[in-house]
């Protein structure tokens, strides 16, 4: 019997590999349908994936690496593989602490990604994908990511993709007295359209539901409307900039419903793509998508840096406690599999004692001298395990398994010896026990007669 190791493997595909459309292709099904495929697949226990419009990764524990690489490999089908970038164990651990706290994203120290995480692991969850080992892995990335923005800079400035989108239209012309088009009612939508507030004219929001493009235009200052998709191409052809951010699988926007805007500039922040590539063949319409943004983000970058090296160390610090946490529960694991071992041979040698010294009592034994036995059995249990306990928990620190698999062997749960099978040692140790036990740990195992 061998105690689980619980391997975490990783695969990212992101904007800073990845093209727009590689990214796509990574994300044909949703975060808790790819969870579900993944947990299918033979020895895969937990589970987890994060798709946003910049990046697509999944993250799987099994026993072996091996195993866990492979039914990644079912995740990317269809994907480049130059596009793609795997992460070991310790590797994945680090990597989403640094994607919650928005190191990895195209505007660094963006908000939105925390919330993305969060709401990754809750579809994990509800998909059967988070267990011990994942459920440490994300809580505590989203932790750091807390902390990174409590306690640094990192996020001050443009914070989001909307808001990147709104300096990008800002830096290619004069939009004070523009009419802005935002269309979706989504997050990405509603970071757009406040970033639009008092920076623009007038501001539309078309979405599919009308009642959730209300909402939006009630939150702004500026002058705002409301309206549906199917007044999408009067809407585009009133306005001056379009920002586009649904979850639409289509493209919302095609080349037809573009060639009669005139001047238009659009920056397409969905993922999937809302507006068609052809539309930058129709003459007056300017197209930027997310690799657009990165010449704006440039700037930010160079203002995080000094915050960014901060969260570095704490990411640095966070990741320690975690695989300290890590192997505490992997020892604790060992440690509770011997005192149930234990606990079982004590309670049958203690029922045995009784008996026999109730055969030769004529009054049988006290309630009193019952408890003085049972009081002995449990000092002596917890004396001849305090040390190889304490060893164990090196050995976890140290990555010593082969001394944590061979105690697991000796007391885990399967170990159900008889007393005929066990003969005692003169100090309480069995003898086989004895044989069989590292020299580390058997020398731990001496107690101090007084």
């Amino acid at each position: 019997m061998n105690i689980g190791t619980g391997i975490i493997a990783g695969v990212s595909v992101s904007y800073s590999h990845a093209s727009v459309e590689q990214i796509e292709a990574a994300c044909e099904t949703s975060e808790r349908e790819a969870v579900e495929a993944l947990l299918k697949r033979p020895g895969v226990s937990e589970a987890f994936v994060l798709q946003t419009c910049n990046r697509a990764e999944a993250y799987v524990v099994a026993d072996e690496a091996e195993t866990a690489r492979e039914a990644l490999d079912e995740y990317l089908v269809g994907v480049d593989p130059n596009a793609t970038h795997e992460l070991g164990h310790e590797e994945s651990l680090r990597h989403l602490m640094r994607v919650a706290c928005g190191l990895e994203s195209l505007v660094i120290g963006e908000d939105q990604i925390i919330g993305q995480v969060r709401e990754a692991y809750e579809a994990a969850r509800g998909a059967g994908g988070i267990g011990s080992t994942l459920d440490d892995a994300v809580l505590k990335a989203l932790h750091v990511g807390e902390r990174a923005r409590s306690e640094t800079a990192i996020n001050e400035g443009v914070v989001s993709l909307g808001s990147a989108a709104v300096e990008l239209a800002e830096s290619e012309r004069d939009i004070a007295d523009a009419t802005a088009l935002v269309v979706g009612a989504g997050k990405m939508a509603t970071l757009a359209a406040r970033a639009l507030d008092d920076a623009v004219d007038r501001v539309v929001v078309a979405n599919r539901t009308l009642p959730h493009a209300e909402h939006i235009v009630e939150e702004l200052d500026t002058d705002a409307a409301a309206v549906g998709l199917a007044a999408l191409p009067i809407a585009v052809e009133e306005a001056d900039i379009v920002v586009t951010a649904t979850g639409s699988d289509d493209h919302v926007l095609d080349s037809d419903t573009l060639e009669e805007v005139g001047e238009t500039l659009i920056i397409d922040i969905a993922q999937p793509r809302d507006v068609t590539p052809a539309a930058r063949t129709v003459e007056e319409v300017e197209l930027h998508d997310l690799d657009s943004l990165q010449s704006v983000t440039d700037e930010t970058r160079s203002q995080r840096r000094e915050a960014a090296e901060t969260v570095e160390a704490m990411i640095d610090e966070e990741f320690d406690h975690l695989i300290a946490q890590y192997k505490r529960k992997r020892a604790d694991q060992v440690i509770g599999a011997m005192y149930e071992g234990a606990e079982r041979i004590k309670a049958r040698e203690l029922r045995t004692a009784v008996s026999k010294l109730e055969a030769e009592s004529d009054d049988g034994l006290t309630d009193e001298q019952q408890e003085i036995l049972e009081s002995m059995a449990d000092a002596l249990v917890g004396q001849i395990l305090s040390a190889p306990t304490q060893s164990l928990r090196d050995a976890a620190e140290n990555d010593d398994w082969t001394t944590i698999n061979t105690a697991l062997q000796l007391f885990g749960p399967g170990l159900k010896p008889e007393p005929a099978d066990i003969p005692e040692a003169p100090d309480g140790i069995p003898d086989e026990m004895r044989r069989q036990m590292p020299d580390a740990v058997l020398e731990q195992l001496t107690v101090d007669d007084d």
